[in-house]
């Protein structure tokens, strides 16, 4: 049976889209022993470390993005998992690529596993866009930025993943002047100018 105040935490958490962190919680006015009850029972489910869900929401389609985002404020997604976002690509990823400003230091995270890419300023900066996951805003860099990224980093994430995105990007209506652009700011225009052309 639940207490009164375990039905004012669940309705704090629907109130804020379902998935909470422990300080966010606490700060809401949620008691951790509500917060443990809740757990305890079931009620929610914890998605990685201090990352908790309401256990009653439909499955969430990227929920993994959710919880790194959540952990890791300053994180934008990137590469494969960006990819996978904007479905231009088949592969599968199976941890969540996730970009940090140079000298940020790398998150400790048990769950989702997660694969760090530290970016420059200027690169890390550009072309971030956001989106609405379930009920939160995830940093996601956009389509042509994350071709981009993909050339930068061919050597880590393989050549083949690369331009078949950068094939899929433009069939999918992707802005060719905009991936050059990012292409600059990525340094990697030269590498990237072939394959633009050769790809009608």
């Amino acid at each position: 049976m639940k207490t009164s105040s375990q039905n004012s935490a669940i309705q704090t958490f629907r109130d804020h889209g379902g998935v909470l962190r422990t300080s966010e919680i606490l700060r809401l006015g949620v008691h951790p022993r509500t917060l443990y009850q809740l757990r305890d029972s079931s009620q929610i489910t914890e998605l990685s470390r201090g990352v908790y869900r309401l256990t009653e929401l439909s499955p969430l389609e990227n929920s993994d993005l959710i919880t790194v985002t959540k952990r890791v404020p300053t994180g934008v997604i990137c590469l494969i998992s960006a990819l996978s976002f904007h479905n231009i690509t088949n592969e599968i990823p199976h941890e969540v690529y996730l970009a940090l400003p140079t000298g940020k230091e790398k998150p400790t995270l048990d769950f989702p596993p997660t694969r760090v890419f530290h970016f420059s300023s200027e690169t890390y900066s550009a072309g971030i866009e956001e989106h609405i996951v379930g009920e939160d805003l995830v940093k996601i860099y956009s389509r042509e930025k994350t071709i981009a990224d993909c050339f930068k980093f061919r050597n880590r994430i393989g050549m083949d993943v690369t331009v078949e995105a950068l094939r899929m990007c433009l069939n999918h209506g992707g802005s060719r002047k905009k991936v050059l652009e990012f292409a600059r700011i990525c340094r990697v225009e030269n590498v990237i100018r072939p394959y633009l052309e050769a790809i009608q």
